[in-house]
């Protein structure tokens, strides 16, 4: 789960780390005000969940209430396209105003999961204020890890290897030590699976400020941060993967036209290997999970079929706590409550009660393909567009 910049930075103020003053504005007028209450010079910056902000128009400097003003009312209620968006865009509903920093250094500072070494990882950057990636990928010696030991805490020798290895100062090294602790600190407290400061910037007049913030949450941790789940903005996120939440699903978005339904995140990203190499494109990972219900195979299917991309169905199971005729019925109920099938349907089922599944398929009227192995399914699913 993802949230905006300016509940980040509220989330961020709570844990002691420094940030510039400003608020959040829905309309022009807000946007002005705000920017007189900061003394005219400002920032006004686009919310919404998607890097590449500034290189898009999305963050401008501004001079005075009235240029403020003017900047919001040519990004609010308009698409801003970045990077991360798609040729779309995402609507722009609020913007951040907040108080001009004069920046004499821009920094990285950020912590994420490392899989391999199974805890969390700081990273740090005296390359600040652009795309890590970017500096991951063109100049990887500018970014600094160290693994924290969750046993051990936070210990002081951890923000000096990075707040030397940056080159921050002397005088402002504890500063900044005491940012990576609380931000630490956060990412613990509210089940982060990401915190980001880009830039962390030393100023002019001698502050280390977190000038942008980023933070997401594991998901399945939400059932115990309430607080964070009441942050979530539906606007933000693709309204069938809003759906698909609500009803249980896991479902991602993806860019080809093969929709997939599969019960099991291993089994579900091999079939969209396999829909792959026979020549398609999957449009989604879809995974209704082991016990799900006849209801949520409906629902997923209907959620697969709303989406305009795809023009063919490739349903693969193994039935274990899933049975294959709860699969079938769920199939069948949802065809009908569409009025039919729209797009070719290839079904491969194998495990509990697979020939009940395959004998209420072949009864339903319904024109579907049905497949013994995945290989097969796969060529048959590639092969019902031609």
């Amino acid at each position: 789960m993802k949230v905006h910049e300016y509940q980040a930075k509220a989330l961020f103020a709570q844990f002691g780390i420094p940030v510039p003053k400003g608020r959040v504005a829905a309309t022009p007028a807000a946007a002005r005000a705000i920017a007189q209450e900061l003394g005219g010079r400002a920032v006004v910056k686009a919310q919404v969940y998607a890097g590449g902000r500034g290189k898009a128009g999305g963050v401008k400097l501004v001079a005075s209430p009235q240029e403020a003003e003017q900047v919001a009312e040519r990004l609010l209620g308009k698409p801003l396209v970045t990077h991360q968006t798609g040729p779309q865009g995402v609507i722009v509903r609020q913007v951040l105003v907040e108080e001009a920093s004069a920046i004499q250094k821009e920094l990285y500072l950020g912590i994420a999961i490392d899989r391999a070494s199974q805890r969390p990882v700081m990273m740090a950057s005296e390359a600040g204020g652009m795309d890590i990636e970017e500096v991951a990928a063109k100049t990887p010696e500018k970014i600094l890890r160290q693994p924290l030991d969750p046993v051990a805490g936070f210990q002081p020798y951890v923000w000096r290897r990075l707040a030397y290895g940056m080159n921050v100062p002397a005088n402002l090294a504890r500063p900044a030590g005491a940012i990576m602790e609380s931000l630490y600190k956060l990412f613990l407290a509210k089940d982060c699976s990401l915190a980001e400061i880009n830039p962390l910037v030393i100023t002019a007049d001698g502050r280390v400020l977190a000038l942008d913030a980023k933070l997401n949450f594991d998901d399945n941790a939400l059932y115990r941060q309430a607080d964070i789940a009441e942050l979530r903005d539906d606007s933000e996120e693709d309204p069938l993967e809003v759906e698909a939440t609500k009803a249980g699903i896991t479902y991602i978005k993806l860019d080809g036209t093969v929709g997939c339904m599969v019960n099991g995140a291993g089994l579900a990203m091999a079939t969209m290997d396999m829909v792959l190499l026979s020549g398609a494109r999957p449009a989604n990972f879809l995974d209704v999970g082991g016990g799900a219900s006849h209801q949520q195979v409906q629902q997923a299917f209907k959620i697969i079929l709303k989406d305009p991309s795809v023009d063919r169905v490739l349903i693969n199971v193994f039935g274990g706590i899933l049975r294959c005729d709860i699969v079938a019925t769920g199939i069948i109920e949802a065809a009908k409550e569409l009025g039919g099938l729209r797009v070719p349907l290839v079904v491969r089922m194998q495990g509990t009660n697979r020939d009940e599944g395959k004998a209420l398929l072949a009864a339903s009227g319904l024109k579907i393909t049905l497949a013994d192995d995945l290989k097969t399914a796969a060529q048959a699913v590639v092969a019902a567009k031609k």
